[in-house]
């Protein structure tokens, strides 16, 4: 049986996907759109498929903001050590500093793989050092796609608009069936627990515009020992 290659026999840069798709294309605007994001998703499959292979992966998603010393960059790099070095698994993340970097450092300092899925922004992102194989992308959406795929377990620090974004589709991906149902950790009970109120007594009591096992989706824990368990069990994706 012989090794399956990759789709791309070298990692390409953002300008180098869109330099190639401009030539493809032609000069057609569309058509170049297109292209791009058909290659984005083509690289960063390839690169996320390989690493699923080799085992289970937890996503760590939060703000860029978060410095060191901030006690949630601290409670995500103790749990990315403990997922990483204890259980084995695979930590990816968006690539940049702040709770992304913690998740990074955790699995890079067990000697665990460590992925960051990083995208061009004209501030605050930056591909943090602890990264040990990053994918680049400059379409948000696609780089949400590949941070979502067939993670074994999602865990949610306090963030900002894009945190919020990120959170709500994996919600909706789970609500609707197009994934299967899997850990959702908001990690944090000072941030999450007011977002929980709005939902229950607006969104389901006042609105009812969810229904009432919409609130077994996700789970909002500060016990890092309890995380730690939810993740160990949590069953292999094969999606």
């Amino acid at each position: 049986m012989t090794e399956e290659k990759p789709l791309r026999p070298k990692r390409l840069t953002i300008d180098e996907i869109k330099n190639g798709c401009v030539y493809v294309a032609n000069g057609d605007e569309t058509e170049t759109r297109i292209c791009v994001i058909n290659e984005e998703f083509r690289q960063g499959f390839d690169i996320v498929k390989r690493h699923k292979d080799s085992g289970k992966s937890v996503t760590f998603w939060g703000s860029a903001r978060l410095p060191e010393e901030h006690e949630d960059y601290q409670k995500a790099l103790r749990l990315s050590r403990r997922i990483a070095g204890d259980l084995g698994y695979s930590i990816v993340t968006g690539g940049g500093p702040g709770i992304m970097e913690a998740g990074n450092r955790g699995a890079y300092e067990m000697g665990k793989p460590s992925l960051g899925l990083t995208i061009k922004l004209p501030m605050e992102q930056y591909t943090n050092k602890y990264v040990t194989e990053s994918i680049p992308f400059y379409f948000f959406f696609t780089r949400k796609v590949l941070m979502a795929y067939s993670a074994e377990a999602y865990l949610y620090f306090p963030g900002g608009f894009g945190t919020f974004d990120e959170l709500f589709e994996i919600l909706t991906l789970v609500q609707t069936g197009k994934i299967s149902k899997v850990p959702i950790i908001l990690v944090g009970k000072k941030f999450w627990e007011p977002l929980d109120k709005m939902i229950r007594q607006t969104m389901l009591t006042e609105f009812k515009t969810i229904s009432q096992e919409d609130l077994d989706l996700y789970k909002i824990l500060d016990d890092e020992d309890e995380i730690v368990e939810i993740v160990r069990n949590a069953p292999m994706r094969n999606e």
